[in-house]
């Protein structure tokens, strides 16, 4: 298990623990808030939108494993048909 030391020697933990002594007051409900939208921000910053070939073959993919699913489903649920009337007549 890996972790990164800070400035201050002491390794960096995620998560919310009862360990924040040394990390000053609580910030308030809304300096949390903006922290939060820019954050999201920064990070919509980092999205690539896809090429339009990369698009097309994304699409290809989604579609031959929902088709390939929907087959499969398909037969188990003729099988099962099929077997409940073998075993309950009609």
């Amino acid at each position: 298990m890996s972790e990164s030391a800070s400035t201050t020697g002491k390794p960096d933990r995620a998560g919310r623990g009862s360990g924040n002594a040394g990390s000053g007051p609580k910030r308030g409900i809304f300096a949390r808030m903006a922290l939060f939208v820019r954050q999201v921000i920064a990070e919509l910053k980092k999205v690539v939108q896809p090429s339009r070939t990369e698009l097309w073959t994304y699409f290809v993919v989604v579609l031959v494993f929902v088709l390939a699913i929907m087959a499969y489903i398909g037969l188990i649920d003729l099988g099962l048909g099929q077997v409940i009337t073998w075993v309950f007549g009609r």
